[in-house]
């Protein structure tokens, strides 16, 4: 398995705006070879924002991979910089590839 979590640092007040970007595009994932699962995490309150993680599960590297040159990628991401202003800079991207796994269908 292969794990890729955009970490988004969203300014005090912006959470709802912020879960109904999410919540009201269009995903392209299921159609997607290779992907496996898709979760939005809402996380704690820090020093001035509220943390979430998109965390996106992929069954290999180059299926993420793929994903990302795809126009279905692009059709996912088309108009997510208009929220800008609602964001403490950029997503902070992380990647993890498995290596020990327990539980069904893993």
């Amino acid at each position: 398995m292969y794990l890729t979590m955009n970490r988004f640092k969203v300014k005090p007040g912006c959470e709802e705006e912020f879960e109904q970007v999410w919540k009201g595009r269009e995903s392209q994932l299921p159609e997607v070879p290779g992907f496996v699962a898709f979760h939005l995490m809402k996380g704690p309150e820090r020093e001035g924002y509220r943390l979430y993680a998109s965390h996106t599960m992929w069954e290999s590297e180059q299926a993420f991979t793929d994903w990302t040159k795809s126009e279905a990628f692009r059709k996912a991401h088309a108009g997510a910089g208009g929220t800008r202003d609602i964001y403490f800079g950029p997503p902070d991207l992380e990647i993890f590839e498995s290596v020990q796994a327990i539980g069904e269908g893993l």
